[in-house]
């Protein structure tokens, strides 16, 4: 039974990130941005299962990699493009006005820093009673909380320095050329 419950969860995955994709180039009018976004969905799930290894391990908080915490997966990649969509947004916007390609991405991340911080503090903030505190119903969601939480951390700390770094190369590929 274990094994068809992470065969289906494996598809819906894929299935979720084939639907995300869709929708942000339904969005973007374009086929490439999306790419940029999609990046962070791997990179945020790693953070979460390093995040999952920091609490059994570090904190000595039990929190087992169960289906319940898999499906923390499939809630992070709808949290975890939220970021970088605002970033991606408003450097196309800034080079749409005419703006150069550095100075756009950098204007982008100054313009959308502050609503990238409080999405990721309010979703962090909020998830720490469920990871870190006792109580009735913390054990059957301290994985999927700490996937989330964990995830959404890393994921936000790439956004702001790996998205607008490879956004930089590959513009500036374009540009040149």
């Amino acid at each position: 039974k274990l094994d068809k419950a992470r065969e289906s969860l494996s598809g819906n995955v894929a299935i979720a990130v084939a639907l995300a994709y869709l929708l942000m180039v339904a969005v973007f009018s374009h086929w490439g941005f999306p790419f940029f976004i999609l990046l962070t969905i791997p990179l945020g799930i790693s953070g979460g299962i390093l995040g999952l290894w920091i609490v059994n391990n570090i904190f000595g908080i039990s929190a087992p990699l169960d289906m319940i915490t898999m499906l923390g997966a499939v809630v992070l990649i709808g949290t975890v493009v939220n970021n970088p969509i605002l970033l991606v947004e408003q450097t196309r916007k800034q080079l749409a006005a005419g703006g150069e390609v550095h100075e756009s991405i950098m204007q982008a991340a100054q313009i959308r820093l502050r609503p990238v911080m409080m999405s990721m503090m309010t979703t962090t903030v909020g998830l720490s009673p469920v990871v870190f505190l006792a109580g009735a119903g913390t054990e059957l969601y301290r994985g999927l909380g700490t996937i989330v939480m964990f995830g959404l951390f890393f994921s936000t700390i790439i956004t702001l320095v790996f998205t607008p770094a490879l956004l930089g190369l590959v513009l500036k590929d374009k540009t040149d050329s």
